[in-house]
């Protein structure tokens, strides 16, 4: 989709607010963990997977970069990616987060049909916890059997509304016809699976259950859980949302948008199993604590928990043939580097109770004095089923191990393997050697998914296309950076007609002047767009190039801004050798700005030249002799120009 489709529908001082309102680290810090690092801030990438950070965020530029993957830009490029958003939607998610009011002009049915499923079906998730919410509070339905239901399990009012439980009324399709009554197609009904549809037979997924909405990181509702209040043993008692375009189940944790920021304070995350165990939790005042759903642990969501924290808790409710099918799981944390705990609630017990019935102190004290290091836990478990059977007690040996092997810190590892031998009565040598043996596995293993993966062709997202360096010559990049950072800088005084009256040149345009002089401007799209944007905005006195670009509604142009903006983007190395950094840019721009414009020229000369000469052969084939001698008459002269820059430059590096 074009970023520009729905640009007109806001104006341009509420864009000028909305930008300016959007502090890059207030932004960013929503979905991923920062830590300063100098004047800038270093997190761990939330769109490549990563694990030493990468991902650079510079408040003073106002923009973010990550250097391992390439994705850069400002506030709004940031929500736009994260949240697969275009250009105008995600002004509006800014506007919502700082309060900020839109006046819109109403959509046409055309507009409508212009947005894309995806954004239809959040549209229709929202709706559908809004009338759920609406029904547990006011009608009788939703409060003599939803809410007696929380009143039952002793939940707080303020807790209900902070996680917009609901109810879904009982019946074969009164929230369908509410949702359709209201606007909303059957097509985004069904593709959210909040209606099933069967030819010409429907009805409602969730009729006659208490509901819990799931939010992604951004606080928008994806999906529903749905448990039943009747006893039917032929109902499954929870019922989830189906795989959509918008939920994901493996890659979702249930109450991270009410739980990031506790996260991120603490450095630690509990993990339970279901819906009632997180609210339970937060009413007991214990709010950095997500998930699962009943779902097996998935790669995906330990990523987004180490988004927050390296260090995770999981809490188990005494339930050992549970707890052993999840083990295999949970290696996958120790993988991913994180810092695994295991808590075992006393017999009888699950988060939902024993938040109830000890409270936030009392809670935290036992976790404190009873959690264990997985290694320790596990070892524990799988022994009371050994007894004294040497065969059984070898498999626990090989699990165990295999365990330890996945961790990727050697130090750990090796911390792990000396408490196993003393849990175990095995040799250290001989765990070292199993060890071993282990991870020459997983890197041969490891060497064949990456090859696998090579071999893939992924298509980049249209929306936000990556613009890489090498679409540009080095002395492209140089001359727009330059161009950006430098464009309103005070370059040379020049004599003016009157006498005795000087002319003070900018950087800008000084350089735009010497490319349109000799009509050299580049051909590269981006270059061209960037260049004119600057020239048609030379006699703007408010025109910042570097806020103008960087916050450009155009992605490719954004981004490629933010790049050339972002520290160790493009830095020749033949300047460095040169020494020419050892000052400030700012201090010497008289004396770079017409080097970077010689090279940038002498680079287009030369290749100026290689396509004469090609045009000379073509030529010269067709015995065409009165073009060939035009064509050697033209780069003739593109040679004595080329001797010229050469000399300017003094170097023979380009040649």
């Amino acid at each position: 989709m074009n970023s520009h489709t729905f640009a007109p529908m806001i104006d341009h001082a509420t864009i000028e607010r909305i930008l300016d309102a959007a502090e890059i680290s207030d932004v960013v810090s929503d979905f991923v963990t920062l830590r300063k690092r100098g004047v800038n801030q270093l997190g761990l990438c939330p769109f490549h997977n990563e694990k030493t950070p990468s991902f650079t965020v510079s408040p003073a530029k106002g923009i973010f970069k990550c250097f391992g993957c390439g994705k850069g830009g400002n506030s709004v490029n940031f929500i736009m990616e994260h949240e697969n958003l275009n250009y105008p939607e995600a002004l509006k998610y800014l506007a919502r987060k700082y309060h900020i009011d839109i006046v819109e002009q109403e959509e046409t049915e055309d507009q409508k049909q212009q947005k894309d499923d995806r954004e239809s079906m959040m549209i229709v998730s929202s709706f559908a916890q809004k009338f759920f919410t609406r029904y547990l509070w006011k009608e009788n339905e939703g409060r003599t059997i939803g809410l007696s239901y929380f009143r039952e399990r002793s939940f707080r009012d303020d807790i209900l509304k902070k996680f917009e439980v609901g109810f879904a009324p009982d019946g074969k399709t009164p929230f369908t016809e509410a949702a359709q009554k209201e606007g909303y197609k059957i097509d985004f009904l069904e593709k959210t699976g909040l209606t099933i549809k069967r030819d010409d037979w429907q009805r409602d997924r969730f009729a006659g259950r208490v509901m819990f909405p799931i939010h992604n990181l951004a606080g928008r509702v994806i999906a529903f859980g749905g448990r039943i209040l009747k006893e039917d043993k032929k109902i499954a008692k929870y019922l989830n949302s189906p795989e959509s375009e918008i939920y994901h189940k493996s890659k979702v944790l249930y109450g991270i948008f009410q739980a990031k920021r506790e996260i991120s304070k603490t450095e630690k995350c509990y993990l339970v199993e279901g819906y009632t165990d997180v609210l339970s939790m937060h009413q007991a005042g214990i709010e950095n604590v997500v998930a699962s759903s009943g779902t097996a642990l998935t790669v995906d969501q330990i990523r987004l928990i180490r988004r927050f924290t390296p260090n995770i808790t999981i809490i188990y409710d005494g339930d050992e043939a549970g707890i052993k099918a999840s083990l295999r799981g949970i290696d996958l944390v120790l993988e991913e580097g994180m810092n695994v705990k295991v808590l075992l609630l006393p017999k009888g017990e699950d988060p939902d109770s024993f938040a109830k019935k000890m409270g936030a102190s009392g809670y935290l004290e036992y976790i404190q004095k009873n959690e264990t290091d997985f290694i320790q836990f596990k070892t524990h478990l799988l022994l009371k089923s050994t007894e004294n059977d040497p065969v059984a007690k070898a498999r626990l040996i090989s699990d165990v191990i295999h365990s330890i092997s996945v961790i990727p810190d050697t130090i750990i590892r090796s911390v792990y393997i000396k408490e196993c031998s003393n849990l175990l009565d095995v040799d250290e040598k001989v765990l070292y050697a199993e060890v071993r043996k282990q991870k020459t596995k997983q890197n041969d293993d490891f060497r064949k998914k990456e090859f696998r993966e090579k071999s893939k062709t992924v298509a980049p997202k249209p929306d936000l296309p990556l613009v890489k360096a090498s679409d540009f010559s080095i002395e492209e990049l140089e001359f727009l950076r330059f161009l950006l950072k430098h464009c309103k800088a005070r370059l040379f005084e020049e004599e003016d007609e009157n006498p005795n009256e000087t002319e003070v040149l900018s950087v800008g345009e000084f350089m735009i002047q010497e490319l349109e002089n000799d009509d050299l401007v580049s051909e590269n799209p981006l270059f061209k767009k960037i260049f004119y944007e600057v020239r048609d905005n030379l006699d703007n006195e408010k025109f910042d190039s570097w806020k103008h670009f960087v916050n450009h509604p155009d992605g490719e142009i954004s981004q490629l801004a933010t790049n050339l903006l972002s520290e160790k983007y493009v830095e020749s190395k033949r300047w460095s050798k040169a020494g020419a950094f050892t000052e400030q840019e700012e201090d010497i721009l008289d004396i770079l700005i017409p080097k970077i414009i010689n090279r940038y020229k002498f680079r287009k000369i030369k290749i100026m030249q290689a396509e004469i000469e090609k045009a000379i052969n073509v030529a010269s084939d067709v015995k065409d002799y009165d073009t060939v001698f035009d064509l050697l008459s033209t780069i003739t002269n593109l040679k004595k120009v080329e001797k010229e820059l050469a000399e300017k430059l003094d170097s023979r590096a380009f040649n």
